[in-house]
This record gives structure tokens, C-alpha cells and sequence, in this order.
């Protein structure tokens, strides 16, 4: 593992910005239709998490906490245990509660009714088994971890089953990479940052993971995040970032990497955007960033519509920043973490009988701009001993219909069809049409000017194709009998990072790239105006 580690380090120093150069040798393409694990990585994600399963909440789980517990995390419940109970029957109840957390039932309702995508499902270094516990927190209870991460593998394995990827949040890293319970323990300290065996540990833990998805061990995983609510600028956040992409690129450089925004977006925007296609790793790198409207003072002294009229100015930072990875970087984000709650004080300030329909209108105001402005969302969170949940409970909000699915999700085999001969047959004068159009605005806007406009040509047209393997992978029994058998489409959603992927794939290196790119995004955009979604 030390020599795998050194060996990924010395990549990172050759990826550096001094060690880097824009080349301009263009290489063969390697690009090939999408692939079903390629739809489930980069299409729309409509999903929940399924937390306080493999890293206990207390407030979501208390049944899992025996009397008079003396703190509110997974370590203090498990230690307690063990002391209460022996070893065998705490690790009989903790694997009863992960076999328990996912039944056929909830998978089903997941893919026909809430129309899930994919489940967030945050895990602790724990998670993978007695070997990553030693010289930690749970060192003295490890051994009620020996089937977890087998338990990891059954929840991913069905899921894809039913057409639903698994997003892998190691939400408790060693040492905490917050200071709040659902980090792993109460200690009330972020001991991962700046501690070198606690850093190393971490890394070893996405190495691991790594390498079983690589093996194909864990099934369906649309990607691999690193960190969860990481603490405002801690040491060596990015430089952890860099090692950890260096690590996973050597054993799989197609996973993508989701990452914490530590509670500043911009500067996680401004990292990601430094990540231009021939300067960085090939793993393609998502921003998590989590909404909520409860917690602070302001949300506190506002009014549920002071609140809802924020939601549509939100996410302004992107501005600028998308449109272009060759030359702007990767700037890909997803809401990892939202909810329908509004503190108490929020809602004194309407009458008791607005508030069903204002948190409706909260909801949906909130699954409207994540559906415009990132890769997905995943609601906070599925399941608790209280279920539905209320303004917590995906269940109950998707339930009430207040926080809604993409409606391409609703569409009907029949309606799919026709938009499929539609767009087959208007193909071929919508990429003349669009050829025209991009050499006639150069001709006005640069004259006499050289350029490549056959990588336009080029680019729109893998563009256009890979909308319709995603608009027509579901429908087909690509993703499988039960996605298949629910309707709706998938579409090219994590756009950013997809466009990146193409670039690598088409070898494109030299001067005129850009135009290959801007082929791409209008191939693909001339596709969804076709079929009119």
C-alpha cells in the first residue's frame, strides 16, 4: 500500500501545473456509444439518501441507541452495545438493521413511484471491515463490522437491479472530517485534517473501494465520495483532494469523484475549475453542496416566502463558469443535501392552515432550480424509526407531491417512440443546419481567419447520438426489466463532466478543440429541442 501510495503521489507532482502543457498532438478517438454504467454515472440524478443506516443519527435511529447512551453517535451506540450486550448480539441487531434498511418493497416504490435514480448512501472507514479500524475510534468494536461491507455490496447490487445507482459517501472518515455526530463520534473534533495516519487511512479507504468497483465486486456505483460537510478551510483540504484522485485514477480513472465544498462553493468552484482537460486526471470531479433553509439565524427571521424567493436566485456562483471545459475546467455540482423543513420561527410568521401548501411550494421551488442548474439532488433522507419522516422524509414530501421528479420521467413508451422517429428522421438537416450556422457566425464575426469547422461537424454529431442512447437506454432494457417497465428517460444531466469525458475519448488535443466541444453541446442540445424536453 506505502509503494501504491508513493506511486500515486508522484503522479500528482507530474500533473501539477509546472509540470504541465497544453499538447497539440491530437491522439485516435476511443469513443464508443454510452454504456448503461455510463447512463447511470452521468444522467440526471433524482434521488434520496439512506442515511443514519451505516453511520447511525440518534435523532433518525434511536432504537438503535440503548437507555441512557452517552452521546449521540454511531461509536457511542455500538460501544454501549457491546458492553450491554456482548458481542454477538450487537453485531446480530447492527447487521439485522443494514439487511432491513432496503427491502424489495422500498426498491420497488423507489424505481415506480418516486422515480429514484440513485441513493446516496453514506458509509464510515468502519464500514469496509476490521482491518480499517485499527488505531481508530472503533478499534475496541471492529468486530461487528466484519459483514458491512458485504452489506454495502447486497444494498448496491439490488438497487441496480432495479435500475438505481448507489452514490458511496464515506460519511465518517478517521478523526472526523467535521466536528458533528453524524461524522462517527462525539469527540467534537475534525482529528482527520493535518493528521497524516488519519489522511493516510482515509486514502487507503477510497483506494479500497476503488479497487472493488474496478473488480466488479460493488455494482451500479455512479461514484465515489471522498468526504462528506467537510469543516470551513481545513489544512490540506485540496491537496488531500489531489493525492486521493491520483490514488483512484491508478486503479480506475473512470469513477468519478464527488467532493465536499467545505461550506464554500466558490472556492470549491474556483479548484474544479483549474481542472482543464489536459491538466488534470482523467476521473471526472463533482462538487457536493447541501441547501438547507432551518439552521442559521437568517433562514430563523425569515417568512416561508422570504424564504421560497431565495430559492430562485440560488446557485448564482455558476454563472460564467459552465459552457466550456476546454479552457474553463470542470464545474459540475450536485445537491447532496436538502429537506422541506423550515424552523418554528419561520412558520409563526403565516397562519397554521398556509403551511401544507407553502411547503409545497417550497419543495417544488427547490426541485425546479436543482433540475435546472446542477447534476442532481438527493433529498434528506428515507428512512428514520418515525417514518414518513415529515419535512425530513423523502417518502412523505414525494408522497404529497412536493418535491417532484424530472417530468421526462413520466413519459410513456409510446411517446418515447415517437420523439425517437422524430429525431431520427429531422437528424440529418438539423446537423446541416447547425454546420451553416457555425461557419457562417465565424465567416461574419472573424474573416480570413483559419479554422477546423469539420471538428463541429464531428462533435455534433457524437453529441446528438449520445442524447439519444441516454433518451432511449431506459425505455430499451439497458438499465433493466424494472426501469424499462416504469417508463420515462434518462437524460444527460452531469453535462459538465460528460463533456469532458467526450473530449478525452475524441483525442482532440490541438488549437481548435473548442470547436469539437461546441459541436458536442450543440449536438446534444438540437436533440432535446427536437424532442421537445
Amino acid at each position: 500500500m506505502k509503494k501504491f501510495l508513493a506511486k500515486a503521489k508522484s503522479t500528482l507532482q507530474e500533473n501539477s501545473p509546472q509540470h504541465n502543457f497544453q499538447p497539440q498532438q491530437s491522439l485516435p478517438s476511443t469513443i464508443a456509444p454510452p454504456d448503461p454504467t455510463e447512463v447511470l454515472r452521468y444522467r440526471y440524478h433524482h434521488g434520496t439518501n439512506l442515511g443514519s443506516i451505516f453511520v447511525l443519527e440518534q435523532w433518525l435511529h434511536g432504537s438503535m441507541f440503548p437507555p441512557n447512551t452517552g452521546g449521540s453517535s454511531e461509536c457511542d451506540a455500538v460501544y454501549n452495545s457491546l458492553h450491554l450486550n456482548g458481542l454477538e448480539a450487537t453485531r446480530q441487531k447492527w447487521e439485522q438493521h443494514w439487511r432491513s434498511a432496503l427491502t424489495d418493497g422500498d426498491l420497488d416504490w423507489l424505481a415506480k413511484e418516486a422515480r429514484c435514480t440513485s441513493i446516496r448512501l453514506p458509509i464510515g472507514y468502519f464500514t469496509l471491515g476490521p482491518d480499517f479500524c485499527h488505531g481508530t475510534a472503533f478499534a475496541g468494536v471492529k468486530d461487528v463490522y466484519v459483514n458491512a461491507w458485504a452489506a454495502v455490496k447486497d444494498i448496491a447490487r439490488r438497487a441496480r437491479s432495479y435500475g438505481i445507482g448507489i452514490l458511496l459517501d464515506f460519511h465518517a472518515l478517521p478523526g472526523g472530517a467535521n466536528k458533528q455526530d453524524h461524522s462517527g463520534t462525539c469527540s467534537g473534533k475534525a482529528e482527520l485534517w493535518g493528521n497524516r495516519h488519519n489522511l493516510d487511512l482515509a486514502t487507503r479507504c477510497m483506494v479500497f473501494a476503488a479497487q472493488e468497483i474496478r473488480a466488479g465486486n460493488l455494482e451500479g456505483i455512479i461514484g465515489l465520495q471522498v468526504v462528506n460537510e467537510a469543516i470551513w478551510d481545513p489544512k490540506g483540504l485540496y491537496d488531500w483532494y489531489d493525492e486521493v484522485i491520483a490514488a483512484v485514477s491508478h486503479i480506475d480513472d473512470s469513477i468519478p469523484i464527488y467532493i465536499s465544498d467545505g461550506w464554500d462553493l466558490n472556492r470549491a468552484l474556483a479548484w474544479t475549475s483549474g481542472r482543464t482537460v489536459s491538466r488534470s486526471a482523467r476521473n471526472p470531479v463533482v462538487i457536493d453542496h447541501h441547501k438547507y433553509y432551518t439552521f442559521s439565524d437568517e433562514d430563523r427571521s425569515q417568512s416561508p416566502h422570504q424564504i421560497i424567493g431565495r430559492i430562485y436566485n440560488e446557485l448564482g456562483q455558476l454563472d460564467g463558469k459552465t459552457g466550456t471545459v476546454w479552457d474553463k475546467g470542470e464545474v459540475e455540482i450536485i445537491i447532496g443535501e436538502y429537506s422541506c423543513v423550515l424552523d418554528g420561527k419561520t412558520w409563526s410568521q403565516v397562519p397554521a392552515e398556509e403551511k401544507d401548501g407553502l411547503t409545497q411550494h417550497f419543495g417544488r421551488a427547490q426541485s425546479q432550480k436543482w433540475q435546472e442548474r446542477t447534476g442532481g439532488s438527493y433529498f434528506w433522507t428515507y428512512k428514520m424509526d418515525w417514518m414518513d419522516g415529515g419535512g425530513w422524509g423523502f417518502a412523505e414530501q414525494t408522497k404529497k407531491g412536493n418535491i417532484l421528479p424530472p417530468a421526462t420521467m413520466r413519459l410513456s413508451s409510446g411517446e418515447i417512440h415517437q420523439k425517437m422517429q422524430v429525431a431520427q428522421d429531422r437528424r440529418q438537416d438539423l446537423a446541416t443546419g447547425a454546420l451553416r450556422s457555425h461557419e457562417e457566425y465565424w465567416n461574419r464575426t472573424a474573416p480570413g481567419q483559419r479554422f477546423q469547422h469539420e471538428l463541429y461537424w464531428d462533435g455534433w454529431n457524437v453529441g446528438y447520438s449520445d442524447a439519444q442512447a441516454f433518451f432511449a437506454m431506459r425505455n430499451s432494457g439497458g438499465l433493466g426489466h424494472v426501469a424499462s417497465s416504469c417508463g420515462g428517460i434518462d437524460k444527460i444531466g452531469c453535462l459538465e463532466i460528460w463533456a469532458k469525458k467526450r473530449i478525452l475519448e475524441s483525442g482532440q488535443r490541438g488549437e481548435f478543440t473548442w470547436e469539437w466541444e461546441q459541436g458536442l453541446r450543440g449536438g446534444i442540445s438540437a436533440f432535446y429541442q427536437c424532442v421537445g424536453i
